[in-house]
């Protein structure tokens, strides 16, 4: 399928606007455009008008509207309509899935895989919809009844990065209109044409159903004029953020002057731990799409891999087998493993890591190479890195957005390895490899992994919608998706009920008049 065909059956233009409320569309030309470019070939996709602050008002105002109303729709129906978009989503999985893949450069099975996270993530929210349960509670007073209830908060804005550009819009978003909220989303402007297509999908829904315009808004458009905004915007009790650590540092700092909400999906600096006892036909294929899956560019991607001494120059030179026969170039043909890096920036800052490296002491044991030549036009394409490191180089600390794996050797027992593997400001995602069941439960601990999501005996990354995504320290806090991440789109209300005839207070406090 050809990219005028996805561009055409999505109604993507050659020039889009960038602000929408529903089905209705801004006008503004006059803000610059951000001009969509595939990383595969290095050619324009199609542009967007930059929305402009009278957009962005024009956005909040249907916002103020709507939310009334959308709140006031009982909850089950509410996720009927997330049915609906899920049913949109089934429809057009493989063109915008396509797309996908076009505009961020993730292999074709990747970007399938990606909008097929917004159907399962549409499903969960349309049981949801029944389950959004407050908890009765035993009242210390004779008569009395106590519980807690959760009612929708409002607005949420939602700021996505390039690498899932929409499966993490549809994390928040799906949920919280079943909790009967509003959403105002912001995407990457590296990534700008898959939102657009996600609003155009939804917009059948909106119509078919009558909706209010502002319950599923798009502004695309500057972090200085755009983010900032929504940031300061006391107008939006709930901002849900990804990107780096820095990003969100500076987002927390802004919404909480506001003493407004956040969700933040920063920094992964994800590790592995494989002990001796670790199953390495298991391990090895884990490892290779942990650490090259998306190029690199997840935030679950694996960054440093610690080896026990006694596996280490096994483990190595079955990666570097691994890593010999990737396939690497046009993510569309399924038979390529690895595809491009989202732009020659991102290729820079590879290069750069590497340099870094060397100059810190670190070994490149495997591949770090820029491709050129046919079918690499746009310079975008790398051979993944293998790098053997000790865990006190300063790079180590840091997340490498690029596929890179540190390779470091650790000595005697699990702990040895848990203490390496904590030894990072972040705290995303983490693994163990071992068929010990004690070296399993103590990793799982609370002398074990520090991050948000531990695993055994599989990679860091691929999450399942069902649990709940996020993490520790400076990967931000706070959690999206599954679990019972859904109360962070909700207020909680606690409520007592005084039924008899009498009125005795707490703590046996007597007050009489």
């Amino acid at each position: 399928m050809k990219l005028s065909d996805v561009l055409e059956a999505l109604k993507i233009e050659p020039k889009n606007m960038g602000s929408s409320t529903g089905t209705l569309w801004g006008r503004t030309t006059d803000q610059g455009e951000i001009i969509s470019i595939s990383p595969i070939t290095g050619d324009p996709i199609g542009s967007v008008f930059r929305a402009s602050q009278n957009d962005y008002e024009w956005i909040m105002d249907a916002v103020g509207v709507a939310f009334p109303i959308w709140r006031q729709v009982p909850a089950p129906r509410r996720g009927d309509i997330v049915r609906q978009i899920g049913l949109k989503l089934r429809e057009h999985k493989v063109l915008l899935g396509r797309l996908v893949t076009f505009e961020m450069g993730k292999s074709l099975q990747e970007g399938l895989g990606e909008v097929q996270e917004m159907i399962d993530i549409a499903d969960f929210a349309v049981g949801l919809s029944r389950q959004l349960y407050g908890f009765t509670m035993p009242s210390e007073r004779p008569d009395h009844r106590m519980y807690d209830q959760y009612h929708p908060l409002g607005a949420v804005g939602v700021i996505t990065t390039f690498n899932f550009p929409v499966a993490v819009w549809s994390w928040n978003a799906l949920i919280a209109a079943v909790c009967g909220d509003v959403v105002i989303w912001k995407p990457a402007s590296k990534v700008p044409l898959t939102a657009i297509a996600v609003q155009k999908i939804m917009a059948d829904v909106i119509r078919k159903n009558d909706l209010p315009e502002g319950v599923f808004n798009l502004v695309i458009g500057s972090g200085a004029v755009i983010g900032e905004r929504m940031l300061e915007d006391s107008r939006i009790p709930l901002i849900s953020l990804t990107g780096s650590t820095d990003v969100g540092k500076h987002a927390a700092a802004k919404v909480a002057g506001r003493l407004g909400k956040t969700i933040m999906e920063l920094g992964g600096n994800n590790g592995v731990i494989l002990t001796e006892n670790a199953n390495l036909e298991m391990a090895v294929p884990a490892i290779v799409f942990g650490a090259v899956g998306t190029a690199g560019q997840r935030c679950t991607s694996i960054r440093r891999l610690i080896v026990h001494d006694a596996i280490y120059d096994r483990v190595v030179q079955a990666l570097k087998k691994a890593y010999g026969a990737l396939k690497i170039g046009d993510p569309t043909d399924e038979t390529n493993q690895v595809g491009p890096l989202i732009d020659r920036g991102a290729v820079k800052d590879f290069a750069s890591a590497l340099d870094r490296i060397r100059e810190q002491g670190g070994k490149i044991l495997f591949g770090g190479r820029i491709l050129t030549g046919p079918g690499y036009e746009s310079g975008c394409y790398v051979t993944p890195a293998l790098v053997a490191v000790t865990h006190d180089c300063p790079i180590v600390q840091e997340e490498t957005f690029a596929p890179i794996l540190y390779l470091i050797r650790y000595v005697g027992s699990v702990d040895n390895a848990i203490v390496l593997h904590n030894a990072v400001p972040q705290g995303l995602s983490s693994a163990i490899f071992t068929r010990n069941l004690s070296e399993a439960e103590i990793f799982l601990s609370a002398r074990g992994s520090d991050c948000g999501i531990a695993n055994v005996n599989i990679g860091t990354s691929g999450a399942e919608i069902g649990g709940a995504f996020g993490g520790e320290k400076e990967t931000g806090g706070g959690r999206e998706s599954g679990s019972d991440a859904w109360k962070a789109y909700m207020r909680r209300q606690t409520n007592t009920i005084n039924y008899g005839n009498e009125l005795p207070l707490a703590q046996g406090i007597k007050f009489e008049i």
